[in-house]
């Protein structure tokens, strides 16, 4: 998530702010260490109670805004508000039951992930797998750690959880301050590339490329004309980027057979068992279309899928450049899902698409369609949370996008796609959660507090006019005509 936040607000924003970064990731490491060992003894000093009551609105805020949310992101929304709501339970109750059932959570939860990343690093073999299959090991002697009692009987499960989450964010934000620091002394001419994660690439030459044109745009600007957020989506006639998505069901050649989360995020199998795993494409109003194709057919059948899963060369093969929207769509279908966002930076998109254009090689998992409009959106969305149109908002922009629920989501999306591949349906949902993101909107909290407060103040307009209403006809009955 830590990356995620410091990839939207950009390195410009970041250069000027790279010491409080350090100080707050400094003061995070150290807490969360504190209170990893003052759990150990089963004494406690931290304010798990009061943490409990924080965790608890936030899952019952998040369960309520999660209505809003559209396909994945809703789905990753209630599990986030259910998860926080009953760990903030379990953590009242206390006592045995309340933390040895926390525990088990925790394990299964480390559990679970540490052996779905570990097997799709086996699988898939990309350029990092035994990085990722380490820390994977790592996820599953952690889950060891909270199945078995020791050192506390499970009395200390839910602060181990938040110092290891306060250490490891801690740590995160001291390497990338420390690496955006060491990036303002490159020379502009200077080729080396320095990341600020381990799959999204910053090359100062590109950034030096851009800083007249983004200077210019900050003259432009004003206040008025930047507005800090959108209420809904981008119009049919505004300018916008555009995500094309082809899901798996919907681009598969005949009737396909449905299997719950398969078909969403990874393949479609229609009735004569061909495998259809979607497509993505990017489209900018600069006339910038990114979609990369197999040049040469890839054999799809269940018999062979396993095989070319894995990242390595040998299942490279010569890819293809789509040249617009109009005759790709022609040629196949019209995509299945657009998602638009108004707030990127056209020059950061063609200067990646300057350079990565030069390579057409395509791979079905490490560099497919998916992943090729996921590092583009990326590479156009860089900074653009820290400056709006030209815009610097200051640490408004930093708690603003901390407090944002679809931050959660998309790094969530990230994390799952960055450890296995990206898919057509991972793409939807990441570029659905960034365009909230990148198009800030009246937060979900606040505008269905607002609808309720107005459903309130309406209603009791009403049940005073029916009272009114009511007491006038009871005036009327009784000055009426009387009769003897």
């Amino acid at each position: 998530m830590i990356q995620l936040v410091l990839l939207l607000l950009g390195v410009d924003y970041l250069r000027r702010r790279w010491i409080t970064l350090a100080v707050a990731g400094s003061i995070w490491l150290v807490i969360g260490v504190l209170v990893f060992i003052d759990a150990l003894d089963g004494v406690l000093y931290f304010p798990i109670r009061f943490f409990a009551w924080l965790l608890l609105l936030e899952g019952l805020a998040t369960l309520a805004a999660a209505g809003t949310g559209v396909g994945g992101q809703r789905t990753l929304r209630y599990v986030k508000g259910a998860a926080f709501a009953l760990a903030a339970l379990l953590i009242m109750a206390g006592h045995h039951h309340g933390n040895f059932v926390l525990s088990m959570i925790f394990g299964t939860l480390f559990l679970a992930d540490g052996l779905l990343q570990l097997l799709s690093a086996v699988v898939v073999r990309y350029s990092r797998w035994r990085v990722v299959a380490t820390l994977a090991v790592i996820e599953i002697l952690l889950a060891i750690f909270f199945f078995q009692p020791y050192p506390t009987h499970y009395v200390g499960t839910a602060p181990y959880a938040i110092g290891l989450g306060l250490a490891f964010g801690g740590w995160n934000m001291l390497l990338i301050a420390f690496r955006v620091r060491r990036m303002q002394n490159l020379p502009p001419e200077s080729k080396r590339t320095l990341a600020l994660s381990d799959d999204v690439i910053t090359d100062p030459a590109i950034a030096e490329k851009t800083a007249t044109a983004k200077a210019a745009a900050r003259a432009s600007a004003t206040q008025a004309d930047a507005p800090f957020e959108w209420d809904g989506p981008p119009a049919a006639d505004e300018k916008a980027l555009t995500v094309h998505v082809w899901t798996p069901v919907g681009s598969a050649r005949t009737q396909a057979n449905r299997r719950l989360i398969v078909d969403r995020y990874i393949a479609a199998v229609d009735a004569n068992g061909v495998i259809s795993t979607g497509h993505a494409a990017l489209e900018s109003p600069e006339g910038i279309y990114i979609s990369l194709y197999p040049g040469v057919e890839i054999d799809r059948s269940p018999d062979e899928f396993g095989r070319i899963l894995r990242a390595t060369r040998e299942n490279n093969v010569p890819g293809l450049f789509q040249p617009d929207y109009p005759t790709e769509s022609k040629a196949w279908c019209e995509s299945t899902t657009r998602v638009r966002i108004r707030n990127y930076h056209p020059e950061k998109l063609d200067a990646f698409w300057a350079k990565y254009r030069q390579d057409s090689t395509y791979n079905l998992t490490y560099r497919n369609c998916s992943s090729t409009v996921s590092n583009a959106l990326e590479a156009a969305l860089e900074g653009t949370v820290g400056t709006f149109h030209g815009r610097d908002t200051g640490w408004r922009a930093f708690l603003r996008l901390l407090v944002t629920p679809e931050l959660w989501v998309a790094a969530q999306v990230r994390k799952r796609a960055a450890t296995m591949a990206w898919t057509p349906g991972l793409t939807l949902d990441y570029a659905r959660a960034l365009s909230m993101l990148a198009d800030p909107r009246p937060f979900s909290y606040l505008k269905m507090t607002r609808l309720a407060v107005r459903k309130m103040l309406r209603s009791r307009r009403e049940w005073r006019q029916e009272a009114s209403d009511a007491a006038d006809a009871r005036a009327g009955r009784m000055d009426g005509p009387r009769t003897s």
